[in-house]
């Protein structure tokens, strides 16, 4: 009962995140996901392929298990599911710390990974967010696990919660799948903000030990649920 009460929240929270894709302009038609893993289960959900955003409803978010095969019986087993699940499943089986994985076809993104660039860390939000570069990740084709193999060899042990995988486009993951999103909206706007910069002329790079500071900071001070965010300057001493 606690696995299905589980299930029923993951489908309600992934069939309303889809709509922040479309809301932020990072997909296009029908093109790219967001997965959630099932806290307490080895399960995640992920939406059907091929269906309109605007037809996205709880009722057929697709229940699959962390082998990519979708779990006979459920609501929304009648349909196939997306076709990057392969990819989602092994990064699941392979970063248990992952909560949500998000792809998406966002334009400035998609052009940095067309050209197989790293996006360099010369803006602060990039420091605050990723902690340094955004990588790149080989190419590999949809429809297996190739792409899943591919983003957990470039993003593991990097701080980035978003890789740009050659010729295709962005993954972003995170704790949670609101997390992973939130990495998927950030990197299109940190995309579009430094290809503009370079058009005007040399990037200036940030220092490592300030990128470092500024990373820490985000990640501990910022927001509203950080203990050191509630404390005084001087608790907070150089954090």
């Amino acid at each position: 009962m606690r696995t299905e009460v589980a299930i029923a929240r993951v489908r309600a929270e992934i069939a309303s995140l889809h709509a922040e894709l479309v809301r932020n302009d990072l997909v296009v038609w029908t093109g790219g996901n967001v997965s959630g893993r099932v806290p307490g289960a080895n399960l995640f959900v992920i939406k059907p392929s091929g269906v309109a955003y605007d037809d996205l409803a709880p009722e057929n978010m697709i229940v699959c298990d962390l082998e990519g095969v979708v779990v006979a019986g459920t609501p929304g087993s009648e349909h196939a599911p997306s076709s990057d699940t392969a990819a989602h499943a092994y990064v699941y089986r392979h970063m248990p710390e992952v909560g949500g994985v998000v792809h998406t076809h966002s334009t400035y993104a998609v052009a940095w990974a067309a050209r197989g660039e790293q996006i360099p860390c010369v803006i602060t939000a990039m420091a605050d967010q990723f902690g340094g570069p955004v990588p790149v990740g080989p190419f590999a084709i949809i429809g297996d696990d190739s792409i899943g193999r591919g983003i957990v060899q470039t993003l593991t042990g990097h701080r980035s919660t978003a890789v740009l995988m050659q010729n295709h486009g962005p993954f972003t993951i995170g704790p949670t799948a609101k997390d992973a999103v939130k990495s998927a909206v950030m990197l299109e706007d940190v995309a579009r903000t430094v290809h503009l910069a370079r058009q005007g002329g040399p990037l200036i790079p940030i220092p490592q030990d300030d990128i470092d500071r500024l990373y820490v900071r985000y990640h501990n001070v910022y927001g509203q649920d950080s203990e050191l965010a509630r404390a005084s300057p001087a608790e907070r001493g150089n954090n």
